[in-house]
């Protein structure tokens, strides 16, 4: 794999604090942020990726011009993939001067991209208005171009081979903070940049930063906007989203109606409770009966099987047995494993099983009947797990942005 230049660029500094409107919360349900959770920061400015193109057309009347500017910067935005009012020619100076103000603030600041696999990886980390870093990663392959996106800056979850739950949590996103990283890489996708993929951004895999169903309100609302036709939205299918969780069981059983065919990838790591409680937890308020129950009543009532996330940890959950206990709960499941090789981050003590472990977990597995495939990590040369381009920003003793790791790279779907 050829790894691209880095790109360094001149961030804006950091605007100050906006008062407490609009901070993160933990969703219905859901674990207490971690003890080491950072300041709290208000969210950003209203964006037109903030609202629906009713909202947008009352928004536009606000701010004294025409409703119909509202579909006008709706098919820029959404259509074209144009984050620059400077380019929407086709919107006076003036009205694009107050509207740009009113609903096109600056919401994403590139600091860094890394690439490689000769371009087909691209890993951008981002400043927020607050100062807080967040990093969001396009993958592309013959048939198709995913974006991992973020959804928090930081996670309160506390898993502790995650350095981004070790962190803590600063912020929730907003929805235009979630909406926009898709947006800026559909654009790089339809510049026909990603060598060897269509040009065409077609897959989201809430599977960066933070905890998704923790920012459950804003996590929805940005997922109504990728679906929406243009020029209200991106117009992606549900079946290419797929929404990542520790296995927050209330969020878990409200998404499951919402009506919408997502995947739901289950964060699980261990089979037992005595483990998952260390790794996960969450688990010590619902335990792995609860979780996996969650999971088969989303796949119920959706038809969509599940995705079981499992980071192979060496000498921690690797061992023969707890294949065969994995596989006794999975057999007969709308479901498969995605067994995911740990990606450590400098200093942890946590590290990846071996092949020979890996590939013994995996014979086991399906020799229970389960279907199990072994993720193929990317961007290990472009710190490609979560968080660590955003950790190799921070100063030590920062309050502002975070450690992350979700414990696994950049992976392909498989």
């Amino acid at each position: 794999m050829t790894t691209l230049p880095i790109l360094e660029l001149t961030a804006a500094p950091p605007a100050g604090p906006r008062g407490d409107a609009g901070v993160a919360h933990v969703a219905r349900g859901s674990a207490e942020p971690a003890a080491g959770a950072r300041h709290r920061a208000a969210l950003p400015p209203r964006h037109l990726a903030d609202l629906d193109l009713i909202g947008r057309r009352a928004a536009v009347a606000a701010l004294g011009e025409r409703e119909f500017r509202a579909a006008q910067l709706s098919h820029h935005y959404f259509g074209r993939l144009v984050r620059d009012p400077a380019q929407m020619t086709d919107v006076p100076v003036a009205a694009r001067d107050r509207l740009t103000e009113g609903l096109l603030p600056n919401l994403l600041t590139p600091v860094r991209k890394l690439a490689c696999d000769g371009g087909a990886t691209r890993k951008t980390l981002w400043r927020l208005h607050d100062g807080s870093l967040v990093e969001s990663v396009l993958m592309g392959y013959p048939d198709r171009i995913t974006i991992c996106v973020s959804s928090q800056a930081g996670c309160g979850m506390g898993c502790p081979f995650c350095a981004t739950g070790q962190a803590g949590l600063t912020r929730n996103l907003s929805t235009a903070e979630i909406v926009d990283q898709v947006v800026w890489f559909a654009g790089v996708a339809a510049s026909g940049a990603v060598p060897h993929s269509p040009a065409r951004l077609s897959h989201v895999v809430f599977m960066g930063m933070g905890e998704p169903l923790a920012n459950y309100p804003r996590v929805m609302q940005a997922i109504r906007r990728l679906i929406a036709p243009p020029p209200e939205g991106l117009g992606l299918s549900q079946r290419h989203i797929t929404v990542s969780t520790v296995g927050l069981v209330p969020a878990m059983q409200r998404l499951a109606d919402e009506d919408l065919a997502l995947t739901l990838a289950l964060s699980l790591h261990a089979p037992d409770d005595d483990l998952r409680d260390e790794l996960v937890p969450v688990n010590q308020r619902w335990k792995v009966a609860d979780v996996l129950q969650a999971a088969w009543d989303y796949a119920a009532r959706t038809g969509r099987r599940v995705s079981i996330e499992y980071a192979l940890i060496r000498d921690v959950n690797d061992q023969a047995w707890r294949a065969d206990l994995l596989g006794r709960l999975l057999t007969g499941r709308l479901a498969h494993v995605n067994l995911i090789p740990l990606n450590p981050t400098p200093g942890s003590r946590w590290d990846a099983s071996p092949k020979p472990v890996e590939r013994e977990f995996v014979r086991r597995l399906r020799a229970a009947g389960v279907p199990t495939t072994v993720r193929d990590t990317r961007g290990r040369e472009i710190d490609g797990a979560c968080g660590q381009l955003a950790a190799s920003e921070i100063e030590p003793g920062s309050t502002t942005g975070l450690a992350s790791s979700r414990g696994r790279g950049r992976k392909a779907e498989q």
